[in-house]
């Protein structure tokens, strides 16, 4: 048995107006004994933008009053969503989802201070869905990702672009190479390139052509029967690489969002070690149960102190939460 501590709610909405509508979806890095936040902060109307606070032994001692990161640019027009962040080689890596009210993609900013960031841009590709419906087929993955291609052009249109969410790289180089998870529907894959600026069109028509071999997990279970995505950035402990993921599971025309678990290989994270064959945990509060997306618990972020896994998530779309692993359970069950 896998022992769980909850410690519920951590922070909710404030009355400032960047943060009005919800606080969802942390990024977490320690520092000094300080957890440095980042999360997706709504206002009304659904715009997003970055906020940040700290806490200390699980308490806030601070908030920012204004958002660190927001909008600025047309692609993102409509919100930055959604942080993940990285300490490696001295620079803080904070990737982050894009929106301009048709479109999702991943960008970058870098920091060496935890205080001021600066935007590098989209590193995700930047092609239609059409475009890579074809690259999928000669990449010869399951038809299932050319589903997902049809179903969000049916719902906009054939100039909508290849959307990209849930990325984040490892933090350790792999093979002298920055290693990469992101997400094409429904699975979770690898990427290895040498710098940001090869994140190129070319690049990643090339790599989609051969996506089936950097296939690191797809959907498997019944909890995650819809879809799967990147959640927390993985942690490397001495067994491999220690890998929180959202499962979507449909039931009865809904969705209900669980948390995942899987153990990859610390030299080729594509080889699968241990999966949980059923959640971590799952929306049982009625917190995390309605909101302004209902049943979503979405790990994005997990912290390792000890035998302790401190696992931050965003619950129903609307609040943020504190659950606490104790590791040596997790493993147990984990690796048979």
């Amino acid at each position: 048995m896998i022992n769980i501590t909850s410690h519920g709610i951590i922070l909710e909405k404030s009355t400032l107006d960047f943060e009005n509508e919800a606080v969802l979806n942390p990024a977490c890095i320690s520092k000094d004994g300080i957890i440095h936040m980042f999360y997706r902060a709504v206002r009304s109307g659904n715009f997003s933008s970055i906020g940040y606070c700290q806490f200390k032994d699980n308490k806030l001692i601070y908030r920012s009053p204004v958002p660190i990161l927001k909008p600025e640019f047309d692609y993102e027009k409509h919100g930055v969503e959604d942080p993940r962040i990285i300490f490696l080689d001295g620079i803080y890596y904070l990737f982050y989802v894009t929106y301009d009210g048709k479109n999702a993609r991943v960008a970058l900013a870098t920091s060496t201070d935890l205080i001021k960031f600066e935007k590098k841009g989209i590193i995700s590709a930047q092609m239609t869905y059409d475009l890579a419906e074809d690259l999928f087929i000669k990449s010869h993955v399951n038809k299932i990702y050319s589903q997902f291609e049809k179903n969000y052009r049916k719902s906009n249109d054939d100039k909508i672009l290849l959307w990209a969410k849930d990325t984040f790289i490892f933090p350790k180089k792999i093979n002298n190479k920055f290693a990469m998870l992101h997400r094409v529907l429904p699975g979770i894959q690898i990427v290895y390139f040498n710098s940001f600026s090869d994140l190129n069109n070319k690049f990643w028509s090339n790599y989609l052509i051969h996506l089936k071999k950097f296939i690191v997990l797809e959907p498997k279970f019944e909890f995650e029967n819809f879809e799967i995505g990147g959640g927390c950035p993985p942690i490397e402990i001495e067994a491999g690489w220690l890998f929180i993921y959202h499962g979507v599971e449909e039931k009865n025309s809904k969705k209900i969002y669980h948390a995942g678990v899987a153990l990859l290989d610390k030299k080729d994270p594509t080889k699968v070690l241990g999966r949980l064959s059923h959640p971590l945990f799952s929306p049982t509060e009625e917190w995390e149960k309605k909101g302004d997306v209902n049943n979503v618990v979405f790990p994005s972020s997990a912290i390792l102190r000890g035998n302790n896994l401190d696992i931050y998530y965003g619950a129903a779309d609307s609040v943020i939460a504190l659950k606490t692993v104790a590791l040596d359970s997790l493993l147990s069950e984990l690796i048979q």
